[in-house]
């Protein structure tokens, strides 16, 4: 057993890979049995992680969550900034520029207006909380777009680990109320063709809540929103560091 124990130690990213496809495969079981694919596989896996980063943090004392675990160590890396803005680069290698022009004005439009829209309205919280400064307000606000856009922003403008949990907190409340809110709403807001769906993708953002809303209304549409949602996170992750964030701390004067 310490051989086993050495061996997985010294492969800590494998380590962490395989411990993140098992809970992934989990949280997809889940998904189906429970909510009949209502509720998304990625929003259960991210709630499963963030309840073992938290059993893992109060069980070491650290601030690393289940990464302070020596066997689990590897989460820190395949957790860390570097795998993450990979990902989050690769993602526009994927994407077919015909599509992107199907989507017209109101496809762009849509992603503009929906980080801003989303920013505005997580920072508004975040002051409300007692946040004042423009680091803290701004990453929360990111949060508010997306629970990937929330740690870029905090990272880049110096926010504490603290409120960049926060941020990824808000992120993850919005992606699973879009997965569970998409199918009801649906009708009235005419979401039954893919340029609607393109710009619901825009204006909402939160890829794996659109895709998962969408698969619950008609799975023939979630290619569509899952486009222009990548592309607002992308945006996101341009606009909250810089030009957001400096409205922000115009506004709050620190």
């Amino acid at each position: 057993m310490e051989l086993v124990l050495e061996l997985f130690e010294k492969n800590g990213l494998l380590v962490a890979f395989a411990l993140v496809g098992a809970l992934t495969l989990f949280a997809g079981w889940l998904s189906k049995t429970l909510t009949n694919g209502r509720l998304h596989g990625s929003a259960i896996a991210i709630l499963l992680g963030l309840v073992l980063s938290y059993v893992g943090g109060v069980t070491t004392g650290g601030e690393d969550g289940l990464a302070d675990v020596a066997l689990f160590s590897g989460l820190a890396v395949m957790g860390g900034s570097m795998l993450r803005d990979f990902a989050i680069v690769a993602t526009a290698y994927g994407v077919n520029l015909d599509e992107i022009r199907r989507a017209g004005l109101a496809g762009g439009l849509s992603v503009v207006v929906g980080v801003v829209a989303s920013f505005v309205v997580g920072a508004a919280v975040a002051m409300l909380f007692g946040y004042t400064d423009a680091v803290s307000v701004t990453t929360i606000g990111a949060g508010a777009a997306t629970y990937i856009v929330g740690p870029v922003t905090g990272t880049a403008v110096g926010a504490t680990s603290e409120v960049i949990a926060l941020s990824v907190a808000a992120g993850l409340v919005k992606a699973v109320v879009v997965m569970i809110g998409t199918p009801f709403m649906a009708k009235a807001i005419g979401l039954n063709n893919p340029k609607s769906a393109m710009v619901f993708g825009g204006v909402m953002g939160t890829t794996s809540g659109v895709a998962g809303g969408l698969a619950a209304t008609d799975k023939r549409l979630v290619p569509y929103g899952a486009m222009t949602a990548t592309f607002y996170t992308g945006v996101g992750c341009l606009l909250c560091p810089s030009v957001l964030f400096f409205a922000v701390r115009a506004i709050t004067g620190g």
